[in-house]
């Protein structure tokens, strides 16, 4: 919300406030009420500005799209584009990513290294070298891996794909270099291109405008000699799982040793099966299953999942295994439903108040997520290089699974009320659809207790009806 906006609507509400109910009739006051309210409508619409998107569990998450002017030419200029994924559990996954935008003048795209348009556009009005691009919104892809040494530039050609700050660093940036005509050769006659978009590959992020900034710097090999770009400007790029997607595409399910209930993901928790439409889903057990399901490694961005009741590309099991003296133990599966996606780098996060006494994890990878500074209560979980940080698509091979060890704290630690299960679990930083907390594993003893506190409180009320009359 901006700043005036937040002043406006502090105003009329102090307005109100300071109204006595002898300064107004009841009809005065209805009007009064109506329009405050038609006013709180109306704001709660206008206050997302383009890139406000907030994540509780990474609050400052972005991705960055810096374009530095390295050089001028006889009509324009050569720029290094980098897009920086500065969001620690959200990646971008395969097919990869897609940059656009507008330019403000007339400006072409006379070559790229390391990344290419996906449109030429009419070129018509060249007689002798035909620019790269001539439409006057480009888009940008990133160049495939094995893309000829001439053809690349540094931390290109990943066909797109960024993996999470916090997961692997060295390849959360992609860079393209591209030498723009027609577009001015000084900082003053430059104009900044508007409009960007993101696609990573479908929808959900949202750029701001682009801004000029300090010019970047950068040290050469020997780290004797420090250059800087002659022009700087950056674009903000935040995430909403709301525009990604229609439909959530994880869900939750739970169980415990101290219950014989398995908590299922809620039922149509990502949508339901539409039994009109033949091929919505794929049953497992169809003698025609080899001929819907793709060939093994071929990653489709639209999901073809497995027929369930509830219909998620991902389902996370909690399971909390075995109690200790000291300790507990809970075991965590990860389920692919999805025949369309072989999930690389996959993360999970989970937050848990416990996570601040996690003793031991198998398997997986850990790092402590603080977004709220002082309560260490979320972690980031993904799998080992090599060995099961690629979750395969739907079969008998589409899950991982790991054990995690926590120390009790006698000042906290139950198993009553659904303490042992987790508060929230992203997958791909994707929030997923947690069961109802009334429907939580219980203990055995948990009903005994409601019953015995009724029926004491029955037979208190019984003997002081009887206490009363007999006294009467």
């Amino acid at each position: 919300m901006s700043c005036w906006t937040k002043k406006l609507l502090i105003s009329v509400l102090l307005s109100e406030s300071s109204l006595s109910a002898t300064d107004l009739e009841p009809k005065s006051f209805f009007n009064l009420s109506s329009f405050s309210v038609l006013l709180l409508f109306l704001l709660s619409f206008s206050s997302f500005t383009a890139t406000e998107a907030y994540d509780p569990l990474d609050p400052n998450g972005n991705i960055t799209i810096k374009w530095d002017i390295m050089s001028w030419t006889a009509d324009g200029y050569i720029a290094v584009v980098t897009i920086f994924n500065f969001q620690q559990y959200r990646h971008i996954q395969a097919p990869g990513w897609t940059l656009g935008w507008k330019w403000s003048k007339k400006e072409v795209i006379w070559s790229m290294m390391g990344g290419q348009t996906t449109e030429q556009g009419d070129c018509s009005r060249f007689k002798g070298n035909i620019p790269h691009c001539c439409k006057k919104d480009p888009t940008v892809v990133d160049l495939l891996p094995g893309t000829p040494y001439n053809q690349q530039i540094a931390n290109c050609c990943k066909g797109g794909v960024l993996n999470s700050w916090v997961q692997d660093p060295a390849t959360a940036a992609s860079s393209f270099q591209v030498s723009v005509g027609q577009a001015g050769t000084t900082n003053k006659t430059v104009r900044v291109p508007k409009n960007f978009t993101l696609k990573a590959p479908g929808p959900g992020y949202t750029c701001g405008p682009a801004k000029i900034v300090k010019p970047s710097r950068f040290v050469t090999a020997d780290k004797r000699r420090v250059t800087q770009a002659l022009m700087t400007w950056n674009v903000t790029c935040t995430y909403s799982q709301f525009l990604a997607q229609k439909t959530p595409t994880c869900c939750v399910s739970l169980s415990s040793f101290y219950n014989e209930t398995i908590v299922p993901c809620p039922q149509c928790a990502c949508g339901c099966q539409n039994t009109s439409q033949p091929g919505s889903c794929v049953d497992p057990k169809a003698p025609h299953i080899a001929s819907v399901v793709p060939s093994t490694g071929k990653n489709n961005y639209v999901p073809l999942v497995q027929c369930t009741s509830h219909m998620c590309p991902v389902r996370v099991h909690w399971h909390v295994k075995q109690n200790y003296k000291e300790y507990w133990r809970v075991k965590v599966t990860i389920t692919n439903f999805n025949y369309n996606m072989n999930y690389t780098q996959w993360n999970l996060v989970v937050q848990h108040p416990n996570f601040d006494n996690l003793t031991q994890i198998f398997s997986f990878n850990y790092k402590s997520l603080t977004p709220y500074t002082a309560i260490n209560d979320t972690a980031m979980l993904w799998g080992v290089k090599f060995y099961n940080d690629l979750l395969s698509q739907a079969g008998q091979l589409g899950n991982v699974q790991s054990e995690l060890l926590f120390r009790k704290d006698k000042a906290t630690f139950t198993f009553e009320k659904g303490w042992a299960f987790p508060r929230r679990i992203y997958f791909n930083g994707d929030n997923c659809v947690m069961p109802p907390p009334d429907t939580y594993p219980w203990l055995p003893n948990g009903s005994s207790h409601q019953l015995i506190s009724t029926l004491s409180l029955l037979t208190t009320l019984l003997a002081a009806m009887a206490f009363l009359l007999g006294y009467a």
